[in-house]
């Protein structure tokens, strides 16, 4: 508590209430006060285990967030296109969900999912239009999702939905009567406007100066 106490004199903090729900270290405390510090999770992978014991294996595949494992004997870990416990530890501590897209009247593609990550822009509809393009974000009307985080097939979605893993979503964008009703259409129109002729005097102005030359 005292050490508690020094540390909020020493950022002129007088007055708080201070909520431990764990013991934490006076770094953790730090980062919590100055409000600049984000932790991610961690895997630690501990390699060569044919080269020790059965009892030094055991104690390092019950550490916290540690897999064992051995490179020369595939032990654990695969090749570069194998699935392996390796692979699936990194997939599920960096919460990576696989998303298929599918374009109106097509078949999705299955090839080349776009990839969400739970901890950085998230996992929802929203998430995955921003990751695609700030355009569809902008233009999107709604999303027919299917899948395991659908409740039926399709189901007809908002921005704040959350994906599940593999599951296939069209984003339906609006129409242009729908996009003229938009109270920001006209400052739309007015930047796609400033961003051509901008271009344009700009092509021009280069034109000349490669004629002066």
């Amino acid at each position: 508590e005292k050490v508690a106490m020094n540390i909020l004199r020493e950022y002129r903090i007088s007055n708080a209430d201070v909520l431990c729900r764990e013991d934490i270290t006076v770094d953790q405390l730090v980062d919590v006060i100055q409000g600049n510090r984000e932790y991610k999770p961690c895997l630690y992978f501990y390699n060569k285990i044919d080269t020790i014991t059965i009892e030094e294996v055991d104690g390092l595949a019950r550490m916290p967030h540690s897999l064992a494992g051995s490179v020369n004997q595939r032990m654990n870990v695969g090749e570069a296109d194998e699935d392996d416990l390796l692979k699936t530890k990194i997939w599920e501590y960096l919460g990576l969900t696989r998303i298929y897209t599918k374009r109106k009247g097509s078949p999705p593609d299955l090839e080349e999912p776009v990839i969400l990550s739970n901890i950085r822009k998230g996992t929802s509809v929203r998430s995955l239009c921003a990751n695609v393009s700030s355009q569809m974000l902008r233009d999107f009307n709604y999303a027919l999702v299917w899948g395991k985080s659908a409740k039926h097939a399709p189901q007809r979605c908002g921005l704040a939905h959350p994906l599940a893993d593999e599951d296939v979503v069209q984003i339906v964008t609006k129409t242009n009567v729908q996009q003229k009703r938009d109270k920001n259409y006209q400052a739309l129109v007015q930047g796609f406007s400033d961003k051509y002729h901008k271009k344009k005097y700009d092509a021009k102005k280069s034109k000349q100066n490669r004629l002066r030359k």
